[in-house]
């Protein structure tokens, strides 16, 4: 337990950071954005009446593209009522058949009250099992998941009561997680974020390293790093800039490198060459401005109570031509605009510089559209994958789609956007907080990328709109049009590029469920009716 004393110290801290921004030049947030916790303590655990209520599990079909629900129950069935969303994917890269999904879990959309919840699949996502919670009745939030190369998975969580965190492990592929050190042992703070060196060759083999929001954390300092794996974390220092919203990735020779910003249109890449080095406090040797044409929204039409995305760092580590490459990726909106555009830039020098932005989306440029939730995985081979979700196609400019692109020469050029999923609606199924989390990922190998993103496909009658549901796809250049790239700008940030718009196919769109899945790794499905939503025994939502 943190004493009082405790607890003055640390809103102190978070009131002097936040005077301190709005009166520091140049570190204003812009209007819209907000230096507050995107994360708060709200309410105690909800009744779990609701998991009497089932329905066929959701399998949304577009095109080639197969969405597979993820947050289900122990049948393999939809939980009706429910809310889960903002979904962080592993996948062991010894064994693409086993993938692991940690997300939020709400045990009722009447409720705040969050928690872990995790699922597993053995058979490349095609089936899914959802055992349950890291903790039962414990609000946590901010998920993410990683892995080494040997195929251990990890899970950093926050404690929302206290802004701090833990790092739990899985052995067998997601299927059970052990938690690594006490509760609120790896410190942390809002939108945390962490990476693992897996490098053997690196002095820092092995080493965990975490980044967070400086003014709303569990105590004083924004960085940390552990050192076996999880069991124990150094004590918080701060990074210069005190970046948040980011993530972070490390070179094949061991260097530290941390995408973040201000919140606003301000982005870094922050680079530490000796985290490394167990012998020393870490330090941070470069720091470089990226120039990503536009600010981070917060509270954006399509998402009103969070982020309409976050930065997104990844480092090549291919041994080929693109071998440590920095790439950086965030939806950002355009000066002047409402909606926000998908923006790429990269480094071919360890960092110290960045090429000037380009637009990933190659829709007719409309700063009124929304191209969210941006994010990147890098292969083994050096292919780089995007995912968004998008409203170019929607009258209302608020019902998205996933979207994908990928490029195979280190981002000079970029493949046609490819649809990928069946439309939904993003306002619908919030459990009180308004929105659908604050970010997607994807982990890419040599043949595509696997897809954790939340969505609304599955209705409720009783509350008479779709539920938020976690779901996995399988992306891949195959798996959409013959690509015909466009060429992005040279790495010497002296212009703005101009997208070129590309027509691609439309695929027509189904949308269906089954409790009964064929045991074969990534198929394509013969669509099968609409499940009918059983009645649910919740009260009506409120006005």
């Amino acid at each position: 337990m943190r004493s009082p004393t405790d607890s003055a110290r640390n809103l102190f801290l978070i009131l002097a950071s936040i005077v301190a921004l709005a009166s520091a030049p140049g570190q204003t947030a812009p209007p819209g954005r907000f230096p507050e916790p995107l994360e708060k303590y709200e309410m105690a655990p909800a009744p779990r009446f609701y998991r009497l209520e089932t329905s066929p599990r959701m399998i949304s079909q577009y095109g080639p593209f197969v969405s597979y629900q993820v947050n289900v129950d122990a049948n393999g069935n939809n939980i009706v009522g429910d809310a889960a969303n903002e979904p962080s994917i592993s996948v062991d890269p010894t064994d693409g058949n086993k993938i692991a999904v940690g997300w939020r879990q709400f045990d009722t959309w009447q409720s705040d009250f969050r928690q872990a919840g995790y699922g597993y699949s053995t058979d490349a996502g095609l089936t899914w099992h959802f055992p349950g919670v890291l903790q039962n009745e414990v609000f946590r939030s901010d998920p993410v998941t990683n892995s080494d190369e040997t195929g251990n998975f990890f899970y950093l969580s926050l404690l929302v009561n206290n802004f701090c965190a833990d790092i739990w492990r899985s052995t067998n592929g997601g299927q059970a997680w052990t938690e690594q050190s006490p509760d609120g042992g790896a410190h942390s703070g809002d939108k945390e974020w962490f990476t693992v060196d897996r490098t053997p060759t690196s002095m820092g083999h092995g080493f965990q390293y975490q980044f967070w929001t400086e003014f709303a954390a569990c105590e004083f300092g924004g960085f940390s790093r552990s050192t076996d794996t999880g069991a124990t974390w150094q004590t918080p220092i701060s990074i210069p800039n005190a970046p948040q919203w980011g993530t972070l990735d490390v070179a094949s020779n061991g260097n530290l490198f941390i995408g973040g910003g201000d919140s606003g249109s301000s982005f870094w890449c922050i680079r530490s060459s000796n985290a490394q080095n167990p012998a020393v406090t870490p330090t941070f040797d470069q720091i470089t401005t990226v120039n990503m044409d536009g600010s981070l929204v917060f509270g954006g039409t399509v998402n009103p109570g969070g982020l309409a995305g976050q930065i997104f760092l990844a480092v090549d580590r291919s041994g080929g031509q693109t071998n440590n490459n920095i790439y950086m990726v965030a939806s950002v909106s355009p000066f002047g605009g409402n909606g926000t555009d998908v923006m790429f830039s990269r480094s071919t020098d360890g960092g110290a510089t960045f090429s000037a932005p380009h637009r990933i989306n190659d829709d007719p440029i409309n700063p009124n559209k929304w191209h969210w939730f941006g994010t990147i995985g890098v292969a083994p081979d050096g292919r780089i994958d995007c995912v968004w979700l998008d409203s170019r196609d929607a009258a209302n400019n608020t019902d998205s789609q996933l979207f994908y692109s990928y490029s195979t020469d280190g981002g000079v050029t970029w493949a046609p956007n490819v649809t990928v999923s069946n439309s939904f609606n993003p306002l619908e199924g919030w459990p009180i907080q308004q929105k659908i989390g604050d970010y997607i990922t994807v982990v890419s190998d040599n043949t595509g990328g696997d897809v954790a993103y939340s969505a609304t496909y599955n209705f409720n009658a009783s509350r008479g709109q779709h539920e938020q549901d976690v779901y996995f796809v399988r992306v891949s250049p195959s798996g959409g049009a013959t690509p015909t790239p466009t060429p992005t700008v040279s790495p010497t940030p002296t212009a703005t590029p101009t997208a070129t718009p590309t027509a691609t196919a439309t695929p027509t769109p189904t949308v269906t469920a089954s409790s009964t899945p064929t045991a074969t790794p990534r198929p394509t499905p013969t669509p099968r009716s609409e499940p009918t939503p059983r009645a649910h025994p919740t009260p009506a939502p409120r006005p």
